[in-house]
């Protein structure tokens, strides 16, 4: 199997120590008295936000919102606190997310509800794949247990299962407000199925339905989605980021193969691997496209107006 990016496990009894110190002061905030729910990654945060609407008796609150992917999240003594008194976790229930077990023990509300997002897929989950000249790691363990991608949220059609879900337990929680939830969660739903409908209209002209990713590849659940086959650099949660030159005359001999008119990059992606496999291509005329996998969304872009649905259109008109 791929190395992973470095869990912070180690780290966490220290921590979960410190949040039981701190948990046991009075928060007298105003927040206290409404529902708390905390979602670790942003496509959950704005589903929440879409379906709660305008309803005064929620705070919803974003764990990694510093623009670290929850590959590489290091969580804080107050992001333990923040899940041991919510009301509701949403998570994505990942090899990434093991620290979360760890901190789920350490409860201070006995009538907090648990959103697993992977969970909800239950046998829909896909493992990670390794495909034809993908960076592999020789030393694996052939013993080891199967991991799976964690990238659940890149399906739009994943998304209105998650939201269904979501609104469901909003339900439980506040059940005077389930008429504003249930209206909000049919007009999201129908967003999401216009989305899904563009996406799958858009993919069908996508050049030989072959995606060639230089990068990480966390599309997976996107590519069976809508029928896509890839070639890509590495697995979706690779701790990798230097290809062979293996990888790299591979993924330049597909551009040439397939006349593949761009490749794709993840944002924030410094393109080194995209250039280099460019320049081992005979056809220099490659756009390289950087799409978003809301893996990096920060505080800036949430003022900025980010939404699950803005992000995915804009991935969208990429495609296109």
């Amino acid at each position: 199997m791929e190395k992973k990016f470095a869990k912070p496990l180690s780290a966490l009894a220290a921590v979960l120590i410190l949040a039981g110190i701190f948990s046991c002061k009075k928060n007298n905030s105003a927040s206290e008295k409404k529902l708390n729910i905390v979602a670790t990654v942003f496509p959950a945060y704005d589903w929440t936000r879409q379906i709660a609407g305008d309803t005064a008796d929620i705070n919803i609150s974003l764990l990694m919102k510093n623009g670290v992917d929850l590959h590489s999240f290091s969580p804080t003594a107050q992001n333990i606190i923040q899940i041991s008194e919510c009301d509701m976790l949403i998570y994505v229930g990942g090899e990434s997310d093991k620290w979360i077990q760890d901190a789920l023990k350490n409860r201070t509300n006995k009538n907090r509800t648990e959103i697993n997002l992977m969970e909800i897929l239950g046998s829909s989950a896909k493992e990670e794949e390794v495909v034809e000249g993908m960076e592999t790691d020789e030393g694996g363990d052939d013993e080891e247990e199967p991991e799976y991608d964690e990238h659940v949220w890149l399906s739009v059609k994943n998304a209105k299962l998650f939201c269904e879900k979501i609104e469901c337990e909003l339900e439980k929680k506040l059940p005077e407000h389930s008429g504003t939830f249930r209206a909000n969660l049919s007009q999201y739903k129908t967003q999401l199925e216009n989305l899904d409908k563009e996406f799958e209209d858009a993919c069908k002209n996508i050049p030989n339905g072959t995606m060639i990713f230089c990068d990480r590849f966390p599309f997976r659940y996107f590519t069976e989605d809508y029928n896509l086959n890839y070639y890509a650099a590495f697995l979706g949660c690779s701790a990798e980021s230097e290809a062979s030159f293996k990888t790299v005359a591979f993924l330049a001999e597909k551009i040439d193969e397939l006349g593949a008119p761009e490749i794709f990059v993840l944002e924030k992606s410094d393109q080194k691997i995209a250039k280099t496999v460019m320049a081992n291509a005979t056809n220099k005329n490659v756009k390289i496209i950087a799409l978003d996998s809301l893996q990096s969304t920060d505080d800036g872009d949430i003022r900025n107006g980010k939404t699950y649905i803005s992000a995915m259109k804009n991935n969208l008109e990429k495609l296109r």
